[in-house]
């Protein structure tokens, strides 16, 4: 499970590294909607939470869908810009400026995207104009809650005042609390995208994406840019650009905007605490498998105290060899085991590091 975007034909130039106020605003409304997500940023979250006005926190809490549910692609409305080369303005107000910009059927399609009324990328359809669509949106937005639903009539029925409902209300997060942050974390993004443009133009795309994650991998020959996420999607830059934002709230979260005919985005992390090298979602998968088996819970109850050879583990479990070494196969096939020799025996011990680590690779691979 991946997401890819083809870049056959991408011109080096067309690669850029940028900043979006917008998207960062976005990044400090979910981590204020969800701080178990962002323990790191629990000080800054009570902080804002506790000298937030009741009135704009009500009205945080009418679409948080938004930014909560999904990151939504709202909030990135230069990639819908036609031609996809459009960047991100240098202030907020620039960004909302662009997000003006798209038509209402973006705009529409794009706010709904946590219905799922559409996949995620196809082309053609859209809620505002097609009423078989228009009623699954607003069945799936029931099943969210009354909030959700009222919220996607007003959208269907009257887009432009939902539109300026949301670029006021945005106006009223940045002077309540975001342009305070940004005027810190521009610094610190602006740092990470020259060092990234460096790294670009000096050794290439592939290594600027192993900097941003690596998560993120080229395959040249194939054209291709894979990111190792828990979910499939497919897109290609065509005759557009490709974007890299970093971002400092968005930490365990590897977005990558995808949408049919949007200029394609990689919302990555910076100073994040993840790992140097976390494991892939299918590396993860077979350690949660390895470890679910009764018989291998068992074995892993001594490996963890000690170090066996696999004659003394099929004596304390009362099996034989051979079924003991197929445990041990799976185990070590997950990268869950440490061996070492001692004379003709292989002696073999659970890495507690690893397993220690599991809970939060899990949240990492889930929320990337």
């Amino acid at each position: 499970m991946s997401v890819h975007i083809d870049i056959t034909g991408l011109r080096p130039e067309a690669v850029a590294v940028v900043l979006s106020p917008l998207g960062e605003l976005c990044m400090a409304l979910h981590a204020l909607s969800e701080p178990g997500h962002h323990p790191g940023l629990q000080g800054w979250v009570t902080g804002v939470t506790a000298r937030l006005d009741s009135h704009l926190a009500d009205r945080m809490c009418e679409a948080d869908f938004l930014w909560r549910t999904t990151l939504s692609d709202l909030f990135l409305p230069f990639a819908g810009i036609p031609g996809r080369s459009t960047l991100p303005g240098a202030t907020l107000a620039e960004d909302l400026d662009l997000l003006d910009k798209l038509s209402d059927e973006q705009f529409v399609d794009a706010a709904l995207e946590f219905t799922c009324a559409l996949e995620y990328g196809t082309r053609g359809r859209s809620a505002l104009t097609d009423a078989g669509l228009r009623r699954r949106a607003l069945d799936l937005a029931a099943a969210r809650g009354p909030r959700q639903l009222r919220f996607s009539e007003r959208l269907l029925a009257d887009p432009p005042r939902i539109r300026a409902w949301l670029r006021q209300f945005l106006h009223d997060c940045d002077e309540a609390f975001f342009a305070e942050a940004w005027s810190r974390l521009r610094h610190q993004l602006a740092a990470d995208a020259r060092h990234k443009t460096e790294i670009l133009r000096r050794k290439g795309l592939a290594e600027a994406l192993a900097a941003v994650s690596p998560a993120v991998t080229l395959d040249e020959a194939a054209g291709r840019i894979t990111i190792d996420k828990l979910g499939d999607g497919r897109t290609a830059t065509g005759d557009g650009g490709l974007l890299l934002l970093p971002t400092s709230l968005g930490w365990p979260h590897l977005s990558v905007l995808y949408r049919d005919g949007w200029q394609p985005v990689l919302h990555y992390p910076v100073g994040s605490p993840e790992l140097a090298s976390p494991p892939s979602v299918e590396q993860l998968t077979l350690r949660m498998s390895a470890l679910s088996h009764p018989v291998r819970m068992r074995i892993c109850r001594l490996l963890a105290r000690s170090a066996y050879t696999t004659g003394e583990l099929a004596q304390a479990h009362g099996m034989t060899a051979p079924e003991i070494s197929r445990h041990l196969g799976v185990l070590k096939k997950a990268g869950l085991l440490t061996m070492r020799r001692r004379g003709r025996y292989v002696l073999h011990q659970l890495d507690v590091t690893v397993v220690a680590r599991l809970g939060s690779d899990f949240l990492e691979g889930i929320l990337r």
